[in-house]
């Protein structure tokens, strides 16, 4: 059995780590991810996982720790929902894995340029509290048919698949 600590206390993100890694210790530390809020691009998202995974693994001393990231990114013909996982152990394994993307409709896009984040647009959008707790933007946007912690959990699978391949 694994010590796993996940870099969050965002109840979709613990979830989906705890789905993937059933028979392990799984603790949630709350670490910062060292980017900004509202990350604008893959490569800050994925720093951004990267920074909590490492956190995680340090702050709770665990062998493995695993930080998961939404963010957005800009493209030529609008803003798409980006997401990035990265698993670290404590001899300094790294692997990381991005996950499905999805394009934003405009309005959230223009509300996103303004400097505002994700979260609060989409429970304005939706007219729902802490989209970004449970169902996230892309079960908002896909009307239920996959939500954010199952978005989450293909990540931790890509990640946990990458690690067992190379133990």
């Amino acid at each position: 059995m694994k010590s796993i600590a996940i870099g969050s206390k965002n109840f979709a993100k613990v979830e989906a780590v705890r789905a993937i890694f059933k028979n392990d210790g799984i603790v949630s530390v709350s670490v910062p991810s060292d980017v900004s809020d509202q990350p604008f691009s893959d490569e800050e998202t994925m720093k951004g996982a990267l920074n909590r995974a490492n956190n995680a693994l340090r702050e709770a001393k665990t062998t493995i720790g695993i930080g998961l990231e939404g963010g957005v990114l800009q493209m030529e013909n609008g803003i798409y929902l980006c997401n990035w996982g990265a698993l670290v152990d404590e001899s300094g394994y790294c692997a990381v894995a991005s996950g499905a993307k999805i394009k934003l409709p405009n309005e959230i896009g223009e509300e996103l340029l303004k400097g505002r984040e994700l979260g609060p647009i989409m429970d304005d959008f939706a007219k729902m509290k802490n989209v970004r707790k449970l169902e996230g933007a892309v079960g908002v946007l896909t009307n239920g048919i996959i939500n954010r912690k199952e978005m989450f959990e293909h990540i931790v699978k890509l990640l946990r698949g990458q690690y067992e391949f190379n133990r």
